[in-house]
């Protein structure tokens, strides 16, 4: 049951990991490159739609690390499973503290209603991602090297 868990817990961190690295080295610079701020409808749309999804990720992912956490208590692997759930838990707070608030605004952008900072914005917001794709690639490999 441990073991299942665990390998369940490393697809599910692993698979949120890679979306959030495409969104973040692939998607979004390639929708910046569009002509005509193409790329801005995409972005809203795409802020729409991992915004309602990734906190249940981002949460799921974190939950089951606990989980692995406390199973592994004592265990060798137990310290990196342990800071990958802090790193975990970063992440989450970065997300809630850095991202959401200008990913809200992102979702609610028309051509229309753009604020005058709406690139600085946007590029504010990606350097964050950044950050928080380091964190959660990070607790990712600890999980990976704790739970085997």
């Amino acid at each position: 049951m441990r073991n299942t868990l665990e390998d369940v817990t490393v697809v599910v961190v692993g698979v949120m990991v890679g979306v959030e690295f495409a969104v973040a080295v692939f998607v979004n610079p390639i929708l910046d490159r569009l002509p005509n701020d193409g790329g801005l409808a995409a972005r809203g749309d795409g802020a729409r739609v991992l915004g309602r999804a990734m906190p249940f990720w981002y949460i799921g992912s974190l939950v089951l690390s606990v989980i692995c956490a406390a199973l592994a208590w004592g265990d060798s692997g137990a310290g990196q499973i342990v800071t990958a759930t802090g790193l975990l838990v970063l992440s989450v707070v970065m997300s809630v503290a850095l991202l959401v608030p200008i990913n809200s605004r992102v979702a609610r952008w028309t051509r229309e209603s753009l604020p005058p900072d709406w690139k600085q914005q946007m590029a504010r917001w990606d350097r964050f991602h950044y950050v928080r794709v380091a964190v959660i690639v990070a607790a990712f490999a600890l999980l990976v090297v704790g739970t085997r």
